[in-house]
C-alpha cells in the first residue's frame, strides 16, 4: 500500500493532521480542490486569534485566569442540552480543549516559533450573570503574523515531509467518495480539476479532466464547514434565530461549500448538531472583494450605539462585542437583515478594528513599527479605506445630515431623526457623571478598568452628539456568514461515530468538519479565539491517534 493516510483538505487542520504524522514516521497523502496559493484554507484569512488561559501574557496585564473560571465560562456559552446524544463527545472535547488551553498549547506553539502580541484582547463579553455566556478576561490571544502566522510553522512542517517523500500533496484533487469495503473506509476517489491561476481565496474553475482512486489504512477528513455556501446555511437554519436571512454577505471563500459532510455521512458517518452556526452582525460589504460576496467584520469596542433598522436601540445586552448570537436572532426579529453603529471619530480611531489577516498589515507583517502607528490619531489604514470607499458608511457633521445619509443608503426611510435623536441624547445625559444606570455606559467604564483596553481597545467616555467629538459615523452592518458549529461526531481520537454511536473503521475527521471535536465542542455558543484552536486541537489528536493506531 503506497499510502498510510489520506488527508482530505489543506486548511489548518489538515496541516496540524499531515504534520503529526510526518513527524511519527507515516506516507501521507494529502488533497485538496484548491490551487496550492489556497494552502492553509480559511486560517489564512484570519485574524489569528487563539484562546489561550492563565498565560504569561494575561499574567503580564494584571489578568487573574484559571482553568476553572475558563471552563465556567465555556460551560456557561455552550447551553449543551443534548448531553445524551448530540453533545455528549462534544462536551467531552470541550473540557479536553480547555484543560490544553490552560495547559501545554502556548508552549507547544511557542516551540514552533510562534509568538504573540503583548496586549490580550476581550472578545464576546457577555453581558449577563457570572454562569452564562461570555469571557469573565480577556483571552483572545492575536498570533504575531496573524492567520498566516498561525499557518506557517505547520505548511513548513508539511514541506519539509514533501521534501523527504513522506507527505504527497496533490491540490486541485476533489474527493467525490469514501470507499468502504465491509462498512470500513479504505480510500477515495475523485475529479482532478483544470490547473487553475486563481489568487488565494478567489473561486477557482470546476473544469474536470481526469479521475483518480487511492487506497489507505486511514482517511482523516478536514474539508471544513459550510460558511461559503449560502444554500446550505438557509436548510439548516435554526428557527430559534428567526427567520433565515435571504441576503447575506460571505465572510469565508467560496471554496467553503460543506460537501464533503455528506459524502462523508454516505460513507457512515454522523452528522449531529446541524442547526448550531456562528454568523456574525458585524459584517461590511468589501469595498475591494477578493471573493464573492465578500464581507469583513467590524471587531468593535463597546462604545458605538447600536440600532435596528428602524432605529430603536438594542436592549441589554445587545452590545458591541457581547453577545453575538444574542444580536443576531435580536436582528432577525425586527424583520429586517441589516442593523446601524452610529458613532464618532474618536470612537472610530480607537475601537474600530476588521477581521482579517489582509485588513491588518501591521500584525501580519510583523511590523512593530507600523503597530506603534496606531496610536496616533485617525484610524488605521485599512479602516480609513472603509470609510471613504465602502458603501456602507455615511459621515456627516451633525445629525440631521447623518440620519438623511442614513435613509439615502437604504431607500427605505425607516428611520426617524427625532426618536434617533431623543435615544442619543438620554445616553448622553449619563456621561455627566462617572456612574450612569445605562449598562452599555457601565460597560464601557468597566472594560477601561483593564489596561488594555484603556490603552488601545476603548475611547474615553464621551458625548457623541458634541460636536467637538465628530464627526459623526454610521456604519450600515449586514450578517456576515462564519462558522459551521455542528458536524460530524468524533470521538477523542478523532475517529468519527456511526449512527450507532460506533467508530467507522478507518474513519477519522478535525477541524469545522466535525464542529471543532465531537460535532460540537461549542454548543450554542463560542467565547471567540477557539476556531483556530479547535483545528490545532483536533488536527493534533486525530493525527497523532492515527499514528498510534497504524
Amino acid at each position: 500500500m503506497k499510502f498510510d493516510v489520506i488527508v482530505v483538505g489543506a486548511g489548518l487542520a489538515g496541516l496540524v493532521a499531515t504534520a503529526e504524522l510526518a513527524d511519527a514516521g507515516k506516507k501521507v497523502l494529502l488533497l485538496d480542490q484548491e490551487p496550492e496559493a489556497s494552502m492553509g484554507g480559511q486560517a489564512w484569512w484570519s485574524f489569528g486569534g487563539l484562546f489561550l488561559v492563565d498565560s504569561p501574557e494575561q499574567r503580564r496585564l494584571g489578568i487573574k485566569d484559571s482553568r476553572e473560571l475558563a471552563w465556567q465560562d465555556w460551560i456557561g456559552s455552550t447551553g449543551f442540552d443534548r448531553e445524551e446524544d448530540e453533545d455528549y463527545w462534544g462536551k467531552k472535547w470541550a473540557q479536553a480543549y480547555v484543560d490544553f488551553a490552560a495547559g501545554e498549547k502556548r508552549e507547544w506553539l511557542y516551540k514552533m516559533g510562534v509568538r504573540f502580541f503583548p496586549v490580550v484582547g476581550w472578545a464576546e463579553r457577555g453581558g449577563y450573570l457570572a454562569d452564562g455566556h461570555g469571557n469573565s478576561v480577556p483571552r483572545f490571544h492575536i498570533v504575531w503574523g496573524t492567520g498566516p502566522g498561525i499557518v506557517e510553522p505547520f505548511e513548513k512542517k508539511v514541506r519539509n515531509a514533501m521534501s523527504t517523500g513522506l507527505v504527497d500533496y496533490r491540490p486541485r484533487h476533489r474527493v467525490n467518495e469514501l470507499l468502504t469495503e465491509n462498512g470500513a473506509v479504505v480510500g477515495v476517489n475523485g475529479s482532478i480539476l483544470v490547473p487553475s491561476p486563481a489568487a488565494r481565496g478567489q473561486a477557482s474553475s470546476r473544469e474536470v479532466i481526469s479521475d483518480f482512486e487511492f487506497h489507505a489504512q486511514a482517511v482523516i477528513v478536514t474539508s471544513g464547514g459550510i460558511g461559503g455556501n449560502p444554500d446550505l446555511i438557509r436548510k439548516n437554519w435554526p428557527a430559534r434565530l428567526g427567520k433565515a436571512p435571504k441576503n447575506m454577505i460571505s465572510g469565508v471563500p467560496d471554496h467553503v461549500d460543506g460537501r464533503m459532510l455528506e459524502i462523508t455521512e454516505n460513507a457512515g458517518g454522523r452528522i449531529v448538531n446541524r442547526d448550531r452556526m456562528w454568523h456574525y452582525t458585524e459584517g461590511i460589504k468589501n469595498w475591494n472583494p477578493i471573493w464573492s460576496n465578500h464581507g469583513i467584520r467590524i471587531l468593535p469596542g463597546p462604545s458605538s450605539i447600536w440600532l435596528d433598522a428602524k432605529g430603536n436601540r438594542f436592549q441589554a445586552p445587545n452590545f458591541p462585542g457581547f453577545d453575538t448570537l444574542g444580536t443576531l436572532e435580536a436582528i432577525q426579529k425586527t424583520g429586517y437583515e441589516y442593523s446601524w453603529f452610529i458613532l464618532t471619530q474618536k470612537i472610530i480611531e480607537k475601537e474600530f478594528a476588521l477581521s482579517g489577516s489582509e485588513q491588518n498589515p501591521d500584525l501580519t507583517g510583523k511590523s512593530i513599527k507600523k503597530v506603534l502607528s496606531r496610536v496616533l490619531p485617525g484610524p488605521t489604514a485599512p479602516v480609513k479605506a472603509f470609510m471613504d470607499k465602502g458603501e456602507d458608511f455615511v459621515i456627516a457633521d451633525n445629525l440631521t445630515e447623518l440620519v438623511e445619509g442614513m435613509n439615502r443608503l437604504t431607500g427605505d426611510n425607516l428611520l426617524t431623526l427625532n426618536e434617533i435623536e431623543r435615544q442619543i441624547a438620554t445616553r448622553d445625559r449619563e456621561m455627566d457623571n462617572k456612574f450612569t444606570k445605562d449598562l452599555q455606559v457601565t460597560a464601557i467604564h468597566g472594560a477601561r478598568n483593564y489596561v488594555g483596553d484603556k490603552l488601545i481597545r476603548v475611547a474615553s467616555p464621551h458625548k457623541l452628539l458634541d460636536p467637538k467629538n465628530g464627526p459623526l459615523i454610521a456604519v450600515r452592518l449586514h450578517i456576515v456568514s462564519r462558522k459551521t458549529l455542528g458536524g460530524l461526531q468524533t470521538d477523542l481520537s478523532g475517529r468519527v461515530l456511526n449512527s450507532a454511536g460506533e467508530p467507522v473503521p478507518g474513519l477519522y475527521a478535525a477541524g469545522e468538519v466535525c464542529g471543532f471535536g465531537g460535532g460540537g465542542v461549542h454548543g450554542y455558543r463560542a467565547l471567540e479565539g477557539t476556531f483556530l484552536g479547535g483545528c490545532l486541537f483536533t488536527g493534533r489528536q486525530a493525527g497523532r491517534a492515527i499514528a498510534k493506531e497504524l
